[in-house]
C-alpha cells in the first residue's frame, strides 16, 4: 500500500472519530430547551425533582434539580398501577392467567355477592362496576384497618354494584387490588414477594418494593415506593417491547395488549383531574392514541405514548412512536396544572425525535 493510500486511510479514520466524540455533545446540546422549561416550571411542578429521558436503552437526558436525585426513593402512588398491570401480564405469558378470566374462579367470595362476571381484563381498565365508598381521604383511612389484600378484597366483594361491569370506567383502587389478589391465590406467593422476583429483580429495580412496613395490607394500585433510577428501568422494558438488556420479562404480545385502549370518552364517568379528557388502556392512560397505528390484537384503537401519573407527582410516560421514555419524579402533590405543565414538556422532548408511525 502506497504512503498516499495510508495517509488518506488515516485522515479518514481520525475525521471519522472526531465525529463520534462530539457526537454525544450534539445530541446533549439539543435538550437545552427542554432544561429551560424544567426551569420555567420548577416553582410549579416542585423545587425538588428529577428528569431523566431515555432512547431505546440509553439514557440520554437526565437533570436533577433541588435535593431529590435519582436514586432518591419516594412513594409513587398511582404510578404503581403499571407495575402491577405489568406483573398481571408476566402471570398470562406464564399462562396461569388469562385477562377474560371471571375473579370468580379465583375469588369464589365474589360469587356470593351476585359478581360473578366481573374479569380480569376490568378489574386492569377499572371498569368492575363496583360502587367506590367515599373518596380518597376515607378510602385511605379505610385501608388501614385491613391486615392484608385478601381481606380487603373479600371485603370490595360486598359491595354495592353500581353498573354493568365493562360498562362504566370509574378511576380507583379496587380493580387494580382485585388483580393481585387473584395473583397471590395462583402463585401462593405475597403480593409484594411476587413482584419483587418476577419484575423487580429481573431488571434490577432494588429500590423498588410495595412492602407496607406498618404491617398493613399491600396496595397494588398504589403501595409502591421507586426511585427514577429503577422506573426508568421498567419504562425502558417496555420501550423495547418487554425486553431488558437481552431478557425478555414480558412477551411482545403482553405489551401490544397493554397498548390496546380499554376505553371510550363517553364511558368514563370519574377520572382525576389530571386525566380528564383521556382514554385509558390497562394500567395507564392513553396520551396519544391512533387506530391500528401499532400491531393490535382486536383491530382496534391502540395507544401511541401512555403515561401513569401519581398523586405525589410522579409523571412516567413512554411514546412509541418517537421511541422515547421519560419519567418526571417529584415529590409534590399533583393537581391539575402540574398535569398541564408535563404535557408541555412531552412537546418539547418530541421536537427531539422522529415520529415513526406517520
Amino acid at each position: 500500500m502506497s504512503l498516499k493510500v495510508t495517509m488518506n486511510c488515516l485522515k479518514s479514520i481520525l475525521i471519522t472519530g472526531h465525529l463520534l466524540f462530539y457526537q454525544p455533545v450534539s445530541a446533549q446540546q439539543n435538550f437545552t430547551s427542554l432544561t429551560d422549561i424544567l426551569q420555567q416550571k420548577q416553582q410549579l411542578l416542585g423545587k425538588d425533582l428529577v428528569m431523566m429521558v431515555a432512547n431505546k436503552d440509553t439514557i440520554v437526558y437526565k437533570k436533577e434539580m433541588g435535593e431529590f436525585k435519582s436514586k432518591t426513593a419516594a412513594p409513587i402512588a398511582s404510578a404503581s398501577k403499571w407495575l402491577t398491570a405489568a406483573l398481571v401480564m408476566i402471570l398470562v405469558d406464564e399462562g396461569k392467567i388469562s385477562l377474560d378470566d371471571n375473579v370468580v374462579n379465583y375469588i369464589p367470595e365474589f360469587g356470593k355477592y351476585f359478581k360473578s362476571y366481573i374479569t380480569i381484563r376490568q378489574c386492569l381498565s377499572h371498569k368492575t362496576g363496583i360502587k367506590e365508598e367515599g373518596g380518597l381521604l376515607k378510602n385511605l383511612l379505610q385501608r388501614r384497618k385491613y391486615s392484608s389484600l385478601e381481606e380487603e378484597v373479600n371485603a370490595i366483594a360486598a359491595r354495592e354494584i353500581q353498573a354493568k361491569p365493562g360498562t362504566e370506567f370509574r378511576y380507583n383502587g379496587m380493580g387494580l387490588n382485585i388483580a393481585g389478589r387473584i395473583l397471590e391465590v395462583v402463585t401462593k406467593k405475597k403480593f409484594d414477594q411476587l413482584i419483587k422476583i418476577k419484575l423487580f429483580a429481573p431488571i434490577g429495580m432494588r429500590q423498588t418494593s410495595f412492602t407496607n412496613i406498618d404491617m398493613g395490607a399491600v396496595n397494588p394500585s398504589g403501595g409502591a415506593k421507586s426511585t427514577a433510577d429503577d422506573y426508568m428501568k421498567f419504562l425502558t422494558m417496555l420501550l423495547n417491547k418487554g425486553n431488558y438488556k437481552g431478557k425478555q420479562i414480558i412477551s411482545e404480545e403482553s405489551v401490544e395488549a397493554m397498548l390496546q385502549l380499554q376505553t371510550n370518552l363517553d364511558e368514563i364517568h370519574s377520572a382525576p383531574k389530571a386525566a380528564e379528557g383521556f382514554n385509558y388502556a390497562s394500567g395507564s392512560w392513553v396520551i396519544e392514541e391512533k387506530g391500528n397505528s401499532l400491531k393490535s390484537q382486536e383491530g382496534g384503537k391502540v395507544a401511541t405514548a401512555l403515561a401513569c401519573p401519581g398523586l405525589f407527582g410522579t409523571w412516567p410516560m413512554i411514546d412509541f412512536c418517537r421511541g422515547y421514555a421519560y419519567i418526571v419524579f417529584v415529590k409534590n402533590l399533583l393537581g391539575e396544572e402540574r398535569a398541564g405543565a408535563h404535557l408541555e414538556i412531552k412537546a418539547v422532548v418530541d421536537e427531539q425525535f422522529k415520529n415513526t408511525c406517520q
